[in-house]
């Protein structure tokens, strides 16, 4: 996984860029890749093309708040640099916007993570933290 710096905080926790893909499961069972666009520890942003967009969102409106869309999220993350694990988690599609032409970024809450999985993220999330604020060469 490439990273790289945090964002400004949108929502309650810190976000970090993160380069990975990310699969969307559908309520009804289709499932679509993404790519990861930042991670923290209570949501993804993900980077689609407009078809993809057309599949999880068939009216391509943004969510309005109480209408959000659910959806399953899979995707890994390093717990050291050699052993990715698997995440698992339930979430609603809470907000859409396009960035270019044919890339748009869906903002997805987490609700409930399967095992371990927050564990792993919060993990994740706090070592890359630690790391952008680590002077450059220590």
């Amino acid at each position: 996984m490439k990273t790289t710096t945090a964002k400004p905080n949108l929502r309650n926790q810190q976000r970090v860029d993160v380069s990975a893909d990310i699969t969307i499961e559908k309520p009804d069972g289709e499932c679509l890749t993404c790519s990861v666009a930042n991670l923290s520890r209570s949501g993804v942003m993900i980077s689609c093309n407009e078809n993809a967009v057309k599949q999880l969102i068939p009216d391509r409106k943004a969510p309005a708040p109480g209408h959000w869309i659910p959806v399953k999220t899979r995707f890994s993350v390093p717990v050291v640099p050699t052993q990715p694990v698997s995440i698992i988690a339930e979430g609603s599609i809470v907000n859409m916007r396009r960035v270019a032409r044919d890339e748009f970024h869906l903002g997805i809450q987490f609700a409930e993570f399967e095992g371990n999985g927050y564990d792993y993220v919060d993990r994740y999330v706090s070592q890359l933290l630690a790391d952008l604020r680590k002077p450059a060469g220590t």
